[in-house]
């Protein structure tokens, strides 16, 4: 099944109405051909936007812990230029930043026009672990939709496309991945016995993300629920959702750079125009 999108300010959330695993229909090789046909497209779409510098693209990755974001930014990142785009990863709050208003640490960190970036976890994180853990009062974290609903609003009417992503994967197959961490040496780095704390809290996190996709989704800044169980599944459906994107900004993006060719082309012409002017006068 395709992702299921949120784009609508109160729309009901609930998740163990949504599949994490993906449809039967599907074959692994046929989403593998279809993802390398995607990243082309991806990778040339890409190219336009840099060239014309009229939009860029944020892409948000949230999920429980082993959901796959890393994975995800991996695939994500393969099918593009890294000269144009930033990964951030967004950890606990510094000394620094806890002493600024929530949205300053990422808002110095949204790409620029004609950039990508790529957020592991973002603001979302205070109004899904500071709400589960208490870590300000409800009073507090309950304004901050409102304020985060404006920061997208902000972003999308200075071109930036945003896409926010939550990978839905089940409890069943968490407990999986994260004993594979622990019996796999090259992702020992991972282990994190949080982690395993944090599944107790499942169903805290479940309503927890489910308010936030329900309050923060607009037709400019969509949430996608994207069925993790299966990584091939995962990576061909955030593909198709940011080439979806960005198709229609493509012709606009065709028009800058012609217009920009233009006026480049006159401006040579005027130049060599000059040159040879001075030439016949003498002067060079």
């Amino acid at each position: 099944m395709p992702p299921v999108r949120f784009d609508e300010s109160g729309s009901k959330v609930r998740l163990s109405d949504i599949a994490t695993d993906p449809p039967k229909d599907v074959t692994k090789e046929q989403a593998v051909a279809r993802f390398e046909t995607l990243n082309q497209e991806t990778f040339r779409l890409q190219e336009l936007m840099w060239g014309a510098r009229l939009n860029s693209v944020l892409v948000v990755l949230q999920g429980r812990d082993a959901a796959g974001k890393d994975g995800a930014i991996k695939h994500v990142v393969g099918a593009l230029n890294p000269r144009g785009v930033n990964v951030v990863s967004f950890g606990v709050p510094t000394t620094e930043e806890r002493e600024h208003d929530f949205l300053w640490r990422v808002h110095r960190h949204a790409p620029r026009r004609g950039e990508f970036s790529i957020f592991n976890r973002s603001h979302y994180e205070d109004v899904l672990v500071a709400r589960v853990h208490d870590l300000v009062p409800k009073s507090l974290w309950k304004e901050r939709y409102g304020h985060i609903n404006d920061f997208e609003e902000l972003l999308a009417e200075h071109g930036t496309i945003v896409l926010k992503f939550f990978l839905h994967i089940s409890k069943k197959e968490q407990e999986k991945r994260l004993l594979e961490r622990e019996r796999d040496p090259s992702t020992a780095w991972k282990l994190n016995v949080n982690d395993w704390k944090e599944r107790e809290r499942w169903d805290d996190y479940t309503e927890a993300y489910e308010a936030a996709i329900a309050r923060c989704s607009s037709s400019h800044a969509p949430w996608f629920v994207v069925p993790a169980d299966a990584k091939w599944y995962r990576n061909l459906v955030i593909a198709e959702v940011v080439a979806e994107a960005m198709r229609p900004y493509k012709q606009s993006w065709l028009d800058k750079l012609d217009s920009d060719g233009a006026e480049g082309r006159s401006a040579l012409a005027e130049y060599r125009k000059s040159l040879g002017n001075r030439r016949g006068n003498g002067n060079d």
